[in-house]
């Protein structure tokens, strides 16, 4: 047995890498963001009321897995540091180094199909990666000067800022960016703001804590308000970026005309919902939270259906011949058994395109990628006319 073409090695090798790096990515986000959540429940589940111990914040009960737990939050720190201390923080740099391990996997490695979309800018796969990295940076510098700032002490001044300005950022990088890759670097933002959190503030911030306590001295009790602020903000940004995770399987977001528009929207709408359930473990949730939430995730439903956009289809008959040639043209030389586009060795998402048959099979995710949205092509890379898009459009109305 030869071996196959080195492009055929190198793709196989590549989904391998994107899987295995992916599951990491998973796991570790996993264990973060549970962490996180946890502790945000902790926070707010507390009895502070007492009776308490002196020097005792609040305490908390539970039962769990057959067995009944007490937790309890000093003020400041204990008397004594206790021989054994769990931190929590490779959880989060495992996640953020695997993301971006995962970047650049998926993105950075073919930036010019992934990345670049030259109906939005003219740019080069390399232009595209600096954007991305420079956002990612820009992003993490202005946040943590703003919370550093007489801004930043306000956490509803913050919230509010978070609100306002995923929408605007998401806009300005869709002005170069295809949308696939704006979702991605806004993802890349928020994970970089969050482990920035992690890194610079939250883990500090504790070492000097524990350094005072080595050395017989009180802890300063602002430097763990700090700590908390922080956290309190990667509480509420653990929601939008799980939506940008798992967004690139659905083109009616990145794919959408205003696809920042619907980004900043379920973003703003995942921040209410994570407030809404903070505020709930502090026991005074407003009720009209929740039923707003989902009035607006509908509205953005409704508001980005096709039936909203303008959409020339062709009048004429399209026959199963001038569909068929359209797409084994345009799709086929990646949606085939055996794909003829560098870099596939499968078809992406098993999904043939080689017969009339096939067409029929997936004609929702062709209407959806290719008619709807035009994300597919990937990239545009077959060169798919705006004639073709309608005459392909024309016979998935006629025949379903």
């Amino acid at each position: 047995m030869g071996l196959p073409e080195p492009s055929v090695i190198e793709a196989h090798l590549h989904e391998w890498l994107n899987l295995v790096v992916r599951w990491i990515h998973m796991i570790t986000g996993i264990a973060w963001i549970g962490a996180s959540f946890y502790f945000n429940w902790v926070e707010g589940q507390l009895n502070r009321k007492g009776p308490n111990p002196p020097g005792i914040a609040g305490d908390l009960w539970a039962v769990h897995g057959g067995g009944f737990y007490h937790s309890q939050k000093y003020q400041v720190a204990p008397e004594r540091l206790p021989e054994k201390l769990h931190w929590f923080k490779w959880e989060a740099y495992m996640t953020w180094v695997s993301g971006m391990a995962l970047l650049i996997i998926v993105y950075f490695w073919q930036a010019e199909s992934y990345m670049v979309d030259p109906s939005v800018a003219d740019l080069s796969g390399w232009q595209a990666i600096a954007i991305n990295l420079s956002a990612m940076l820009l992003g993490w510098l202005i946040y943590d000067q703003l919370c550093r700032s007489p801004f930043g002490q306000h956490n509803d001044w913050m919230l509010y800022l978070f609100i306002i300005a995923l929408p605007i950022v998401a806009w300005g990088l869709g002005q170069f960016l295809s949308g696939r890759a704006t979702y991605i670097t806004v993802g890349g933002m928020i994970g970089s703001m969050m482990v920035g959190n992690v890194f610079f503030v939250i883990i500090p911030v504790q070492k000097k804590m524990v350094g005072a306590m080595l050395a017989g001295e009180i802890p300063d009790g602002k430097m763990g308000k700090q700590g908390l602020q922080r956290s309190r903000h990667n509480n509420y940004l653990t929601l939008p970026v799980l939506l940008i995770m798992i967004s690139n399987h659905f083109p009616t977001t990145f794919g959408h005309s205003y696809h920042w528009l619907i980004l900043g929207a379920l973003s703003v709408i995942g921040i209410v919902v994570k407030h809404y359930f903070n505020l709930r473990h502090q026991g005074n949730p407003p009720n009209w939270l929740l039923p707003s939430a989902a009035l607006a995730t509908v509205a953005v439903l409704i508001l980005s259906g096709p039936w909203m956009r303008e959409t020339t289809l062709t009048a004429q008959m399209v026959s199963d011949n001038q569909a068929i040639s359209i797409v084994q043209r345009r799709c086929t030389s990646c949606h085939a058994a055996m794909p003829t586009q560098p870099g596939f060795t499968a078809p992406p998402k098993g999904v043939i395109l080689e017969t009339v048959a096939h067409l029929r099979q997936y004609a929702a995710q062709v209407q959806a990628q290719a008619v709807t949205s035009n994300i597919m092509p990937l990239a545009n890379l077959t060169g798919m006319t705006q004639d073709e898009r309608n005459q392909l459009g024309g016979w998935l109305q006629q025949n379903l």
